[in-house]
């Protein structure tokens, strides 16, 4: 466990020495927040409800950290730094524990400053908010291990279109964070929850609402997604590691 602390440790600092990356991920989805939110109280009718507009946001602005992530070991794998470690008692499972344990906590300020946010926005405060902000976490651990999966197979170059561009969109369109998904169709709102962003959205609506219809599904395909993506990420990063030896 040490060998793993030493490791993320490091990664804490790689990852602070590009603090405007860091400010605008935790910045981005306040803006838009306050931005759909101030269509909705111009617009007629209640285009967004806070109440299910800001999950949504908080698990979409999560969707950053799979290119936080995948810049970090691609950057990493790119260089001698890696090679290096490579003689070292860590194992695979180090190295990509070793860079996720840093941006989970990371990820749990941007859901604090999204739902603070929300609070001055005229979100009722309540013991649910808190629990919302904790049921990020999931989602926060699936798109970093879509990251870590992404940057253990590609170049920088690569990482930077996959999740810097398709991810994003995917992820925006997909999940149902500012649309009803019934809106484009039950074809497309059945193949959207096949994946897990959907699934993300609506554990953070439950956990903020109370409303615990399909709660355990939500969570059990999120943290499943989570769950496989880091045992891929484990092995592919381990068949770069024979390739490079």
């Amino acid at each position: 466990m040490k060998r793993i602390t030493v490791f993320a440790h490091r990664n804490v600092l790689e990852l602070l020495r590009d603090p405007l990356t860091i400010v605008f991920g935790a910045a981005f989805p306040v803006v838009l927040l306050l931005l759909l939110t101030l269509i909705s109280r111009n617009a007629p009718g209640d285009v967004f409800k806070i109440e299910t507009l800001t999950p949504g946001i908080a698990t979409f602005g999560l969707s950053f950290f799979s290119l936080f992530a995948g810049m970090l070991v691609s950057k990493d794998r790119s260089t001698s730094f890696l090679m290096r470690l490579y003689a070292s008692p860590l194992t695979s499972t180090d190295f990509i524990l070793g860079y996720t344990l840093p941006l989970l906590p990371l990820a749990l300020v941007q859901a604090c400053l999204c739902y603070a946010a929300a609070l001055a926005l005229g979100l009722p405060f309540s013991a649910a908010t808190l629990r919302a902000i904790v049921l990020d976490l999931p989602a926060a651990l699936l798109y970093i291990a879509l990251g870590l999966l992404a940057g253990s197979l590609l170049n920088d170059k690569q990482v930077g279109g996959l999740c810097g561009a398709l991810l994003t969109n995917v992820s925006a369109l997909c999940s149902g964070a500012w649309f009803p998904l019934d809106l484009v169709g039950k074809g497309f709102r059945t193949a959207c929850y096949c994946l897990p962003f959907a699934h993300a959205v609506d554990l953070g609506r439950a956990a903020l609402s109370g409303n615990y219809d399909g709660f355990g599904i939500h969570l059990a395909v999120v943290c499943g997604y989570a769950a496989a993506l880091i045992v891929l990420s484990v092995v592919a990063f381990r068949l770069k590691t024979t390739e490079r030896a």
